[in-house]
């Protein structure tokens, strides 16, 4: 599946160091933030996160309220490809 500009740019911040977590709240809400090196941080979409969860790229530690992601093996791979258009398309 061919992936966004904002996903790719999305599994790019995770291997440069950047932490992606999502918040939840009581309500049942959650928040999607990243977190840059430089502490700056970002609302991320959810539709983004949950397309790369399904992919099997990205993964958390499913705690609560606040889980942390991380790549996955098969995320590093696609980031990690000889083919500069591996990480647009599986």
């Amino acid at each position: 599946m061919r992936l966004t500009t904002e996903q790719r740019n999305l599994l790019r911040a995770l291997a440069n160091g950047s932490t992606l977590k999502v918040h939840r709240f009581l309500d049942g809400t959650k928040e999607y933030r990243l977190q840059a090196l430089d502490q700056t941080a970002e609302i991320v979409a959810r539709s983004n996160v949950e397309v790369l969860q399904e992919q099997g790229l990205i993964d958390s530690n499913k705690k609560f309220p606040a889980a942390t992601f991380w790549l996955t093996e098969a995320g590093r791979a696609r980031l990690d490809s000889s083919d500069p258009h591996q990480i647009a398309e599986a």
